[in-house]
């Protein structure tokens, strides 16, 4: 069983900043907030971490092997570096939608993501080195079969970025539906999947089911480790092998 710890990090006062004392130039929040992400992923990716940018102002992170001291390190960081702050909720569950929706609770019960008055919100509690295993997390790494022959090289960028998100978007429904699994689009082609216990009959229905719904072929790789980097790197290295041998998944174990 997959014990996935999520860290849901949110911008505190972000709306009303946003238009204090008169509304902020789009392009400099646009700035701020692909910076602010790029700095919580190096943060959190330099302990073994996976942060993905949700919509920016909040972000969702998998941080096995990340205790509360690291936690309250990052929100420092981001204090002293940026002009706002942002609040952490952690929890962990046996799958990722259950520990993100656990979190978001105890984040939303410490007020509202306008109110003033919440600055470096930190709740929840991390996943006890004890109760750590080999197995904790799954990642599954999504990409589009040939989607450069198929896209990129026939298509204009817009109609390209148009089918990639299509095929994402089916992705994420069905993930979250059939599997309480959290998919995010990583750029290019790629999308990373945070999963729960999937076997390899639920990947091959997922990538029928996107074929089958919106005409999107995919392939998969996944792994499995203690921490979300290692996972990671077991499911882009079994993606590896889907490419060479045109399989549509491969499992690193």
């Amino acid at each position: 069983m997959t014990k996935t710890q999520i860290t849901l990090v949110q911008i505190d006062n972000y709306g009303p900043w946003t238009t204090t004392p008169e509304p902020r130039r789009e392009v400099d929040l646009q700035t701020l907030q692909s910076r602010l992400y790029a700095d919580v992923s190096q943060l959190v990716g330099n302990r073994e971490g996976y942060a993905f940018f949700g919509r920016f102002d909040n972000m969702v992170t998998v941080t096995n092997g990340l205790g509360r001291s690291a936690h309250e390190l990052i929100q420092e960081s981001i204090a002293n570096r940026y002009p706002v702050t942002a609040s952490m909720s952690v929890a962990v569950g046996p799958t990722p939608v259950e520990a993100l929706g656990t979190a978001s609770d105890r984040l939303q019960d410490a007020g509202s993501a306008q109110d003033s008055d919440r600055r470096r919100i930190l709740r929840g509690e991390t996943l006890a080195e004890a109760d750590r295993s080999t197995e904790d997390i799954q990642i599954a790494h999504f990409d589009v079969d040939d989607a450069t022959g198929k896209y990129t090289d026939q298509l204009n960028e817009f109609d390209t970025f148009i089918r990639i998100e299509q095929g994402y978007a089916e992705l994420m429904r069905y993930m979250r539906r059939a599997h309480d699994s959290l998919a995010f689009f990583v750029g290019g082609d790629n999308v990373i999947t945070v999963c729960s216990d999937v076997d390899e009959a639920g990947y091959d229905d997922a990538v029928d089911h996107v074929e089958d719904a919106v005409g999107v072929e995919l392939r998969v790789g996944v792994g499995r480790a203690r921490t979300a980097q290692g996972a990671g790197m077991d499911a882009k290295h079994a993606l590896e092998e889907c490419r060479e041998n045109g399989s549509d998944v491969e499992l690193a174990w």
